[in-house]
């Protein structure tokens, strides 16, 4: 059986009785350009399709996730930036509708940058973001972490705060190599800060199976990491940067398409596996 194969062999997951409380699951890979964003718009409005509560948290200063789901951040407005750092602000002032049905947004602009050079000199300084969502958590079924690309105190902080992490990781010989410090990254934090954190899972993305080398990426893959890898593989398509263009995530820009079902079928896997139940 194919991966593709055994990735529709997850079920519906049944409708819930009530939310929360979550389950913080990070998206993270100190590389860049490699699906992290993608991910977390797509995955959380695929959950919110199969009836979970999310909250996308976009924590990269960059700001790719609140672009992609539609919201611009104008210098008046709150950002996570504000939640994080000032006292004043809770989480719940700064969480926006995304326009689908129980799918929310944290947003985030370049004004986060600052935070990881103030975040120095806090006490608990690795906790910060775990504090800051804490009074939202029974309200979600999950919260998605879109992490910027670096292992620095900003991912430090997600990974503190979450109790899970998925690595998205292009189908590509270099994209691999780096994996092995995020990796014990990951253990180091589980070791020292947060010992209920695990990895959740290895994402494939931008597969590509007509090419050779992308089919021996996957193939070493599967064979470092084992059942960590998800079943469920991302190929490349022009349909992700055309649906974050159009402000959208690929289930309502292009429901039918396979990207769409691919979205659809690692909810369902996250789901199956008890990750996101």
């Amino acid at each position: 059986m194919s991966e593709a194969d055994a990735a529709q062999d997850f079920p519906v997951p049944p409708v819930l009785e009530g939310h929360g409380p979550a389950r913080l699951i990070a998206l993270c890979n100190q590389k860049g350009g490699v699906g992290k964003t993608t991910t977390a718009v797509n995955l959380g409005a695929a959950l919110a399709l199969y009836g979970r509560k999310v909250l996308v948290v976009d924590f990269d200063p960059q700001g790719a996730a609140t672009v992609a789901l539609g919201a611009t951040t104008k210098e008046s407005d709150l950002t996570v930036y504000d939640a994080l750092m000032r006292s004043s602000v809770s989480v719940s002032d700064v969480i926006r509708p995304s326009g689908l049905a129980d799918l929310d947004l944290v947003p985030a602009n370049i004004d986060l940058s600052a935070a990881e050079v103030q975040l120095v000199g806090e006490v608990a300084r690795e906790t910060t973001l775990a504090r800051m969502l804490r009074p939202v958590a029974d309200a979600y079924d999950v919260i998605l972490i879109d992490c910027q690309p670096s292992l620095g105190l900003l991912t430090v902080n997600a990974l503190t705060a979450a109790h899970g992490v998925i690595i998205p990781l292009e189908t590509e010989y270099f994209a691999l190599r780096g994996v092995a410090l995020l990796v014990e990254t990951i253990a180091k934090v589980a070791d020292r800060l947060n010992p209920r954190l695990k990895i959740d899972g290895i994402l494939a993305t931008m597969v590509d199976t007509r090419t050779l080398h992308s089919r021996e990426v996957l193939q070493r893959v599967h064979e470092a990491f084992g059942h960590q890898v998800f079943a469920t593989v991302i190929a490349r398509t022009v349909k992700f940067p055309d649906s974050s263009v159009a402000a959208q995530s690929i289930l309502t820009f292009a429901p039918g398409h396979a990207g769409a079902e691919s979205y659809r079928a690692l909810a369902r896997e996250l789901i199956a596996r008890g990750d996101a139940a």
